[in-house]
């Protein structure tokens, strides 16, 4: 709410008394006053948290410095520098905020440089289009810098944290390294993407490529890869005869090394959330995966961080799509299932149960992002069911012998090549239907919707689901 219009702190005080009112009141009425009081209560302390990253925003001491002249800084990168083909984008951590800044592709920068910057700071861009002060904003960055003069004055230290940050670094980069030995552009730039979140590296063509046929979540570490990999971290562990409980234990330390390796991204930290909820419904024998914890895991995020709600286009498709999968997919199955056991008079075979499942996830999650979509990138795409069919099968098989020759290529050289060799026949196919079905009569472009019709979609679909589950759901089991 706070992030569409200005809320008075007279309004917030007085909806926190009505609710504390209704929390203490609801003894006396209904067990529903609670439940009313206490969302009231989260409705205004969400409020207030946006308040205050507003407020640090507006006062942030190096943003005022921004159009005002050259300058001279010294900070820290604090993250990984983002490689492109001819520069470099690297976050300075100064002692007053973070910056962007652009840079030549050479020097290689690394983690934990100190360095000197002479430059002119500004405020990010914004067009009628796109908002890039919007999109850093999130990433609590409100300066940027282009190809200013950079000078490494020596090595921070860092904390123990900040070190085993720097030797995970190091590992992703020897991952990096061996993938680009063992493919060549463009299978191991996309390959670079699909295992270790590097986008960057991908080039703008096949970019709309992944675009045009409903793919690009492939290259963009989503939940999908974050349960392969704890899938094959789990039958490799439970192979080796652990216990399952210690099985379990081993995944989510592989889960949170993994996120932090391929940098803290918030569609990482998204997808190990949902890795983890997904190994512990493995753990307690319950694979159903609540509506209730999905929505908290959002909380937290955004208790963290409010900016991400309205500003992180991957953190409204990733939460949809998991909405989807949990409150759609299981209407469109069972009605699927009912027209072909009343057409062919029988019901369907189990070796056909996971081709149905991945139409039917595939189906929810398109309709459930598809306003997000057409508002942010105004395109839809005709064919994204097909070719998730023709390619999401083949995810676990790419990513687990991607993986094993990435790893196996740090260990020996020789090993790493012979576990990429599935790998080279999979990326080809890969290829190949995405260069089939990326044609001009495969999507259409949608711009100018307004965001009113995202909120009346969103209620349809709601109203719709609530009429089916109660009214026919029963009808189609």
């Amino acid at each position: 709410m706070e992030s569409i219009t200005r809320v008075p702190q007279v309004f917030l005080w007085a909806f926190l008394v009505f609710g504390i009112l209704l929390i203490f009141t609801s003894f006396l009425f209904h067990r529903w006053f609670i439940i009313a009081g206490f969302c009231i209560l989260f409705l205004i302390f969400g409020i207030l948290r946006a308040q205050i990253s507003e407020f640090n925003i507006t006062n942030n001491k190096l943003s005022k410095l921004n159009g005002r002249g050259e300058i001279v800084l010294t900070g820290i990168i604090s993250a990984e520098p983002d490689v492109r083909e001819n520069s470099q984008k690297i976050k300075v951590l100064t002692e007053d905020s973070v910056i962007l800044v652009t840079t030549g592709r050479y020097p290689e920068y690394k983690y934990l440089d100190e360095i000197k910057i002479t430059g002119k700071l500004e405020t990010p861009m914004e067009t009628e289009d796109f908002s890039y002060k919007d999109y850093l904003q999130k990433d609590h960055i409100y300066s940027v810098m282009g190809f200013p003069k950079v000078e490494i004055i020596g090595k921070a230290r860092g904390s123990i944290v900040s070190m085993a940050y720097s030797w995970t670094l190091e590992l992703k980069q020897k991952l990096r390294q061996r993938i680009q030995n063992n493919f060549l552009p463009p299978q191991s730039l996309i390959l670079r993407g699909i295992i270790l979140g590097d986008k960057s590296a991908v080039g703008q063509d096949i970019k709309d490529k992944f675009r045009i046929t409903g793919l690009s979540h492939v290259i963009a570490v989503s939940g999908m890869h974050v349960a392969i990999l704890s899938a094959i971290i789990m039958s490799f562990l439970l192979f080796l005869g652990l216990w399952r409980k210690q099985a379990f234990c081993g995944a989510v330390i592989f889960i949170f090394i993994y996120v932090v390796m391929i940098g803290l991204p918030s569609s990482a930290i998204r997808a190990g959330i949902m890795g983890i909820i997904y190994l512990s419904g493995q753990a307690i024998g319950r694979q159903a995966m609540s509506s209730r914890i999905v929505v908290l895991a959002g909380a937290l995020m955004l208790l963290f961080n409010p900016l991400l709600l309205f500003y992180d286009v991957g953190f409204q498709l990733s939460f949809l799509a998991i909405m989807g999968l949990i409150y759609l997919d299981p209407l469109i199955r069972s009605f699927v299932k009912f027209l072909i056991n009343r057409i062919f008079k029988k019901k369907i075979s189990e070796k056909y149960e996971n081709i149905l499942m991945m139409f039917t996830v595939t189906i929810s999650a398109q309709i459930f992002t598809l306003p997000i979509i057409i508002y942010n990138f105004g395109t839809i795409s005709f064919i994204s069911p097909i070719t998730n069919i023709l390619v999401v099968p083949i995810l676990y098989y790419l990513i687990l012998f991607g993986f094993l020759s990435s790893v196996a290529g740090i260990i020996w050289g020789l090993f790493g090549w012979l576990a990429s060799i599935p790998s080279y026949f999979l990326m080809t196919y890969f290829l190949w239907i995405i260069d089939i079905f990326s044609k001009p009569w495969a999507y259409k472009v949608i711009s100018g919707v307004s965001w009113v019709w995202i909120f009346v979609f969103y209620a349809i679909l709601f109203f719709g689901i609530w009429f089916l589950n109660k009214k026919y759901k029963r009808n189609f089991t």
